[in-house]
């Protein structure tokens, strides 16, 4: 992408509310995703924890650490949070004050593991960042 000029929008860059622990009501749609439940949900909220670990050290909210960690990896790729809530809005902006380092950004790659499951349920045959192969 970098080679050719294109830009990068990281969708649903907070796991729809997954790495940030949020509860769902009875009836949230979410509840069925394959990363927010079943064999995944537990190795997933592992990973919110680690997040919230680290940004806690860092004195920030896990949004704003998670959203840094996306900036930091160049400026051809920016974070598209979503929220319906003006608090959360204003915390999610506070994330370009954090500033990591590529070596900060780096360490906590190896610190927060990547999620675990589809994003949706029933998809298939798709890109894997870590091997560019399809995956489940």
């Amino acid at each position: 992408m970098r080679e050719l000029g294109i830009g990068l929008l990281a969708y649903s860059p907070l796991s729809r509310g997954l790495m940030l622990k949020r509860e769902f009501g009875e009836g949230d749609w979410r509840a069925n995703m394959p990363r927010h439940g079943g064999e995944h949900l537990a190795t997933n909220l592992a990973a919110a924890d680690a997040l919230a670990a680290a940004a806690a050290k860092r004195g920030c909210t896990s949004a704003q650490l998670a959203l840094a960690w996306i900036l930091a990896q160049g400026e051809d790729i920016v974070p598209i949070p979503g929220t319906t809530n003006l608090g959360r809005l204003a915390e999610n902006a506070g994330a370009a004050r954090v500033g990591l380092t590529r070596e900060e950004a780096d360490e906590l790659r190896k610190i927060v593991p990547e999620a675990v499951g589809d994003r949706y349920a029933g998809m298939h045959g798709t890109w894997n960042s870590k091997s560019g192969a399809g995956s489940h």
